[in-house]
Parts: structure tokens; C-alpha cells; sequence
């Protein structure tokens, strides 16, 4: 299993697209930024078969330190949490494929 880096991604999707990577990396960029912004207001982003991205607000709580066993008052926060989509969940039950890669036809196969 690999990491794969935002700018790999960036050069994938320019390859498949013939597109120049400056105009990619600023798109990829710009998606990005939204989804922050979008989640920063609280809002759900559903990306159809991909997935769901949603603020969830966790409650205070009591933990303990596990060093010392003292409790620890943990104040509330928001999370994301993110739900896979139908197309996700299908290709991650498959075997995985070393040699799979970008393609813009599946990409844009279904939007919304």
C-alpha cells in the first residue's frame, strides 16, 4: 500500500485530462478550500456515490490521563465525519489493483 500525495494526485488527474498541471492544481486547490469552507459553516457536502462529509459536535466529557490515571475534563469540539459513498464502498470490496488510475469517464460518470 502506498501514499499517494496531493501533488501525485494533482499530476494523475493532469495526465488523464491533458490538462496543464498549474490549471489542475489550482482547481484541485480550489475544491479543496471549499469542502473547508463548507464544513467551517456546518454545512453536509454530498458527493453521490463518493461520499458524505458532516460536522459532528462531540459533548464534553471526563477522560483520564493515562500517565498519571488523574481525570481530565475534555472540552466539546466539532469533528468531520465522513460516510462512503455506494461506488466507494463497492471498489474498496473488491480486490485492490495495483495498477488502477485516474480516469476522467468514470470520474464524471456521475455528478451531484
Amino acid at each position: 500500500m502506498a501514499t499517494i500525495t496531493k501533488k501525485e494526485l494533482i499530476d494523475q488527474i493532469a495526465v488523464a485530462t491533458k490538462q496543464k498541471r498549474v490549471v489542475v492544481k489550482k482547481i484541485v486547490q480550489g475544491f479543496l478550500d471549499s469542502i473547508i469552507v463548507e464544513l467551517g459553516k456546518g454545512n453536509r457536502l454530498e458527493f453521490r456515490d463518493f461520499g458524505v462529509f458532516e460536522v459532528k459536535h462531540r459533548q464534553a466529557r471526563m477522560a483520564q490521563n493515562p500517565k498519571t490515571l488523574e481525570p481530565v475534563k475534555v472540552p466539546p469540539k466539532r469533528t468531520v465525519k465522513f460516510k462512503v459513498g455506494r461506488l466507494m464502498k463497492q471498489t474498496l470490496s473488491e480486490p485492490a489493483q495495483g495498477g488502477a488510475e485516474f480516469s476522467p469517464a468514470a470520474a464524471g460518470s456521475s455528478e451531484g
